[in-house]
Formats: structure tokens, C-alpha cells, sequence
């Protein structure tokens, strides 16, 4: 796990912040920017500004900020922006009930992506991982997702040269065991000291691609707790997809008067 640098440069990380956000989201207002990062309105248009500069945006004939060139790039993932609005109020709702930090993570080839997450409250606690990745064989979130993957499809995405996986069949048999489960443990396997817990999040459309954690130090970790945490993964992660698909039903005008 990549931990921030000790003297790091604050406007860097805000600038590299607003990049992944208009990649993975798509369009923010000045305002929105100002408000996802904490700092002065003022502070959002100079850090929008020099990302148009430099071609990572692009402003629209609304004032909206655009992922630009540099982020238009083949193979990126689509914009999530509905999902992580649709999740944030679960994820606060599963911090609450399990006292750990929650996240939302989706997955694109074999890389796992913060997208949205919830801070714990308590004083020793998992911080923020919004906008890094890990890889999904290796995240609890990931592994539920690749859970719902056909055999086929996980040793085509490992299955070569460059994998980071020595032993396919061997994943191949944990992710069975997390889809009888319905839930994946990573303990330790990305950070020493860290255990989560994950679950697959089905999206509108039926396709697996996104999942549900909570995360926690490892001292807090304990096997008799894990059904409850389990619990509450499942019913954020059934709210959320509820949400969705009232959320598309309302944007589909033939859904409309039936």
C-alpha cells in the first residue's frame, strides 16, 4: 500500500486529486471541485485552470469542467459519478453500523480503484484511500468482484507472461470459495496491519464491476464479528443497487407509465 510522502506538496495532490476525479466521474463545477477537495473556491479554478493548461480538462459551454485530451485516452474506465452518488449514503450508513471505514472500489482488468470512502471514526482507524488502486486479485473488494467472473475470463486476464498471479488455479479455487461465501477477507495481503472485508456490487445494468468494503487494523479483526460485518456489506451493497436501478428506470423514457 502506498503511503502519502512526508513532505508532500498539497497542491500537487489536489491537482492529481481533480485529474482522476474528471477521469472517473466525468464533469465538476468549480463549486463541486472546491467541495471534494476541501479548499476555497478560488483554490479550485486555479488547480481547474492549469489542468486545462496542461490538456487533463477542458472546459464546456456550461463552465463545467471535461476530462481533457490527456484523460480521453483508449481503455479508460467509464465515468462513475451516478454510481458514487448513489453510494455514499450506504457507505456512511455501513461505517456507522460497523464502526470501520467503508469504500466503494471498482475494477478495471486486473486493478482495484477507490472511488468513494467513508472514514471511520475512531482515533486508530483506516484512512482515506480514494484514488488508489490495488490489485483485484489481492483487495477484498476485487476478489469479490472477480468472484463473479467466469474460470474462463479470470485465466485469460492472468494467464500470461507478466501476470502478477504465479498460480491461476489456485485463484481460480479461493474465488470459488468467495462466490459460495458471498464475500471476500484480505488480511494483510496489501498492507501489514490492515483486514478488509468486501462484497460484489451488481450495477444497473446486471454487470458485476464494482464492490463494497470495510476496512479496519487488524487488531480490531475478529472472526466472531464477521458475520455481522457481513451483513451490512450485503444490505449496503442491495440498497445501493436498488438505488441504481430506480435511478435508470427514471432516466429510461420508455419505463415511463408503466
Amino acid at each position: 500500500m502506498k503511503n502519502k510522502p512526508q513532505y508532500g506538496i498539497d497542491s500537487v495532490d489536489h491537482a492529481l486529486h481533480l485529474a482522476a476525479v474528471l477521469q472517473q466521474e466525468g464533469p465538476l463545477r468549480v463549486s463541486e471541485a472546491a467541495e471534494r477537495l476541501g479548499v476555497a473556491r478560488s483554490t479550485a479554478h486555479r488547480l481547474l485552470a492549469m489542468l486545462v493548461y496542461r490538456d487533463f480538462a477542458e472546459q464546456d459551454a456550461d463552465r463545467r469542467y471535461r476530462p481533457g485530451p490527456v484523460l480521453r485516452l483508449p481503455g479508460r474506465p467509464e465515468p462513475v459519478a451516478a454510481l458514487r452518488h448513489a453510494a455514499l449514503p450506504h457507505l456512511r450508513t455501513l461505517m456507522e453500523q460497523s464502526g470501520e471505514t467503508a469504500n466503494l472500489v471498482i475494477v478495471v482488468d486486473d486493478q482495484a480503484r477507490f472511488v468513494a470512502t467513508v472514514e471511520s471514526l475512531q482515533i486508530l482507524r483506516v484512512g482515506d484511500r480514494e484514488g488508489r488502486t490495488l490489485p483485484a486479485h489481492l483487495s477484498s473488494a476485487g476478489r469479490a468482484v472477480l468472484a463473479a467472473r467466469s474460470d474462463a475470463e479470470v485465466t485469460a486476464l492472468y494467464a500470461n507472461p507478466d501476470s502478477p498471479v504465479a498460480d491461476v488455479p489456485a485463484l481460480l479455487r479461493e474465488l470459488h470459495r468467495v462466490r459460495r461465501r458471498g464475500f471476500a477477507v484480505n488480511n494483510q495481503s496489501t498492507e501489514a496491519g490492515l483486514t478488509a472485508i468486501g462484497c460484489a456490487l451488481r450495477g444497473a445494468a446486471g454487470t458485476v464491476t464494482a464492490g463494497l468494503s470495510v476496512a479496519m487494523p487488524t487488531a480490531r479483526y475478529h472472526r466472531d464479528r464477521l458475520a455481522g460485518w457481513t451483513d451490512n456489506l450485503v444490505t449496503a451493497a442491495a440498497r445501493i443497487q436498488h438505488d441504481l436501478a430506480a435511478q435508470s428506470a427514471e432516466q429510461d423514457p420508455s419505463s415511463r407509465g408503466k
